[in-house]
């Protein structure tokens, strides 16, 4: 069995070309089209976009749930089409509802997990008690899941997911719906899972989280990598700064502006300062190289329509930028949380 183009030794998952489209009334909908990635052992992998933009389709056909119509793909040295029950022996996977059962108990849910995968009875006991103290779940072992809080549900579903140790541990959406301190406590977690040479591929709509958690991310547009890399290695690449500027009056004609403002960026109106523009909440967010150049083509074309500025705001790049200089759109705008 030959590994996909581009696979490296120490890579944890390879893909080459992956497709996937669905039947819909009116025809089909492609949701993966061609997407290539390559995730190495290790690391904490972020798979960053809008809805609908074709990540949770990619990781329920990396993790066997789902059949790709093309492509290839390796997660744990086996082939996903063609040996899935190896795959399924060597992966984690926490979607989106979890798993847990609700009535049982966290100690009972972790035992039962690690029945399941084979464990014996002496080692799944052992690797419960692990578990419920790096989760910090000692506590509420003893108590029916219905009575947890999000966060602690959360927890105890990556501890079902890596109950067996496996190679690769696959998150779907991890933190959506946990308030900011269980967010944080959650990335902890996985910090600390990564120390012990675990793989970890996560989808994300923060923007935050992937920044600040996911050593290279791939943003994700219409099923296909746009983007690859650090988030420093983006930021640094795709853009200098950021500009927004906010009208001192809301104004419907912001969309036409902005699409002059990208004009800029293709050398229409010879700035050459703007790389793309776009319009997020009553705002004309940029993306720039040359900020003074940039700042002043803005502002005298709001000038020249008559539009005041209420504030004017100047930031080093964020994620959202990379995603406007290849899309044209922001995240935000996709309703994409920051």
């Amino acid at each position: 069995m030959s590994a996909p183009p581009g696979a490296v030794r120490d890579s944890a998952v390879t893909v080459s070309g992956l497709r996937k489209s669905f039947r819909v009334k009116d025809g089909t909908v492609a949701a993966v089209t061609g997407l290539d990635l390559t995730v190495a052992a290790g690391e904490i992998f972020g798979l960053l976009g809008p809805n609908g933009a074709g990540k949770t389709t990619t990781l329920r056909i990396l993790t066997t749930l789902l059949p790709a119509d093309g492509g290839e793909a390796i997660v744990a040295g086996a082939d996903v089409r063609r040996e899935p029950r190896v795959v399924r022996k060597r992966i984690g996977y926490v979607g989106q509802l979890g798993g847990a059962d609700a009535n049982a108990t966290g100690r009972e849910n972790l035992l039962l997990a690690g029945r399941l995968y084979g464990l014996s009875a002496t080692a799944t006991r052992q690797r419960a008690t692990e578990l419920l103290t790096v989760f910090d779940l000692g506590a509420l072992a003893d108590r029916a899941v219905r009575t947890y809080s999000g966060g602690q549900k959360r927890r105890l579903e990556v501890a079902l997911g890596i109950m067996h140790e496996p190679r690769v541990l696959f998150l779907d959406e991890p933190t959506t719906g946990l308030d900011p301190q269980n967010r944080a406590n959650l990335w902890d977690q996985l910090r600390q899972l990564r120390a012990t040479g675990a793989t970890i591929v996560i989808t994300t709509h923060y923007l935050d989280e992937a920044d600040q958690l996911c050593d290279r991310v791939a943003i994700v547009d219409h099923g296909a990598v746009i983007a690859l890399g650090t988030p420093e290695e983006l930021k640094r690449r795709y853009s200098g700064n950021a500009i927004t500027l906010t009208p001192s009056v809301p104004t419907a004609d912001l969309p036409g502006l902005a699409k002059e403002l990208a004009a800029m960026a293709a050398g229409g109106a010879g700035t050459g300062a703007a790389q793309g523009a776009a319009v997020s909440g009553g705002t004309i967010r940029l993306a720039v190289t040359d900020t003074t150049r940039a700042m002043a083509a803005a502002c005298g074309l709001l000038a020249a329509r008559g539009i005041e500025v209420a504030d004017v705001s100047v930031a080093r790049p964020t994620l959202d930028d990379v995603f406007l200089n290849e899309t044209g759109k922001t995240l935000r705008d996709t309703g994409v949380a920051a």
